[in-house]
């Protein structure tokens, strides 16, 4: 059982909503509202992408996310899995964000920052470039007006494609298998050396991240406390639909999600699923705003011991099918017998199949515009072996008069990958 709960906003003189001060900072820099840019496509969004904001929103007090349109995208990458309107409200269910900008242009300028009034810029310690090879954060970072976090390890778009390509019901730790190292090669990576961005790593849960990701908050008197299960695999807008859909039952709903084992997901879904294990799917569904309390393992039977545990006034479930259990017995039998059961219609019928089905659409499309970020990300690596190999002078690596020390410097020689995540620069956990 993890707790989640919702962030209390407070609001600033612009009307924007930011975080209460912490005791932790300066009281002299809690004086202003600190605002952050972060951008990019969030195309297929991950828990990579939800940890990134996560970082970014403790960096300050007010998150503007930009999100790039599908002509920008396809443009510069080739064409993205989700339309702009669906990677919209995905982002928009990410509880860190505060506010997102549609249509934010692809590289990230000085320009930009000022119109949203924000001080810096945060963005992963990877590379994105232009389609030309350019970096698209070249300019800010040149003014002192970036800040870096850490990627995530063990998560990336081509990771998930492999597992999708993969038919087996064990990818999750199939990363010597030689199969799976070929779904992944013929999709995001071309020959030769591989570029350390779109490589594919395994993913490691600790509780220190399930902490980060859950902010903790009792049900309180007077909340109606909602029970959902599923798998909720490769969290996508279909997932945030419904649980928008469900949060909006009550007048102050405390929304608790039950995620099943993989086992059981693979019981009565089949194929390879689930695609992403139980430690994964548990970060994606605690990034989302609409849920308070997630069950990691729960039994698929809503039974008498759940309900009376958690309290439970209200038992949802989609339009999608009911499997029944391992002894033939509709799940949630006990929730009807009691009155408290309801089938929400959400509006999107999109299922993680359909995702699946996408992909393997448009398999070429994606693994052409992987390999070609895979391409030009290996032309700057081999770029910075070439500069660390000139014989430069001493002062060569300071930080510039014109940036500030603690600013981030553009990525060389792997340096920014020690960076800590902790480091505060105003508002840090």
């Amino acid at each position: 059982m993890i707790k989640n709960g919702h962030f209390s906003e407070q609001r600033d003189e612009a009307g924007g909503s930011g975080k209460p001060a912490t005791s932790g900072c300066n009281p002299e820099k809690r004086k202003r509202i600190v605002r952050l840019w972060c951008d990019g496509c969030y195309d297929m969004v991950h828990y990579g992408h939800s940890n990134q904001l996560r970082q970014a929103k403790a960096m300050g007090d007010h998150l503007i996310v930009g999100v790039h349109t599908d002509a920008e995208i396809s443009k510069h990458k080739g064409p993205p899995v989700f339309t702009q309107e669906e990677r919209y409200k995905m982002v928009r269910a990410i509880k860190w964000v505060d506010e997102i900008v549609e249509g934010a242009p692809y590289v990230t300028t000085l320009e930009t920052l000022d119109k949203y009034n924000c001080d810096f810029c945060v963005h992963g310690d990877d590379i994105t470039l232009t389609v030309d090879g350019k970096d698209t954060y070249e300019e800010v970072k040149r003014e002192g007006r970036y800040r870096e976090c850490k990627r995530t390890q063990g998560v990336s778009t081509t990771d998930l494609v492999g597992r999708m390509l993969l038919m087996t019901k064990a990818h999750h730790s199939n990363l010597d298998n030689s199969n799976y190292q070929q779904h992944t090669d013929d999709f995001g990576k071309g020959p030769g050396t591989h570029s350390p961005w779109t490589g594919v790593s395994q993913f490691l849960q600790t509780s220190q991240k399930i902490i980060q990701f859950a902010s903790g908050a009792e049900p309180q008197p007077g909340d109606t406390i909602i029970y959902v299960a599923g798998a909720f695999d490769l969290f996508h807008i279909g997932h945030v639909d419904f649980l928008e859909m469900v949060y909006k039952q009550a007048e102050r709903p405390y929304v608790i999600v039950g995620l099943h084992f993989d086992q059981e997901v693979n019981r009565y879904k089949g194929k390879n699923y689930p695609i992403m294990n139980i430690h994964e799917r548990t970060l994606s569904v605690l990034a989302c705003r609409y849920v308070s309390e997630v069950v990691i393992g729960a039994p698929y039977a809503v039974g008498k011991d759940l309900l009376d545990h958690f309290k439970v006034d209200l038992v949802c479930h989609g339009k999608t099918e009911v499997f029944p259990d391992k002894d033939g017995v509709d799940p949630y039998s006990e929730p009807r017998l009691r009155g408290i059961f309801r089938t929400i219609d959400s509006g999107n019928s999109l299922t993680t199949d359909d995702i699946v089905q996408r992909i393997i659409a448009n398999r070429l499309q994606f693994e052409a515009r992987n390999q070609n970020k895979e391409a030009k990300e290996r032309a700057v690596i081999e770029a910075m072996k070439k500069r660390e190999q000139q014989d430069l002078p001493e002062d060569a690596s300071r930080v510039p008069n014109n940036q500030p020390a603690d600013a981030v410097l553009p990525i060389d020689s792997g340096q920014n990958q020690q960076r800590k995540e902790s480091r505060c620069y105003y508002n840090t956990h």
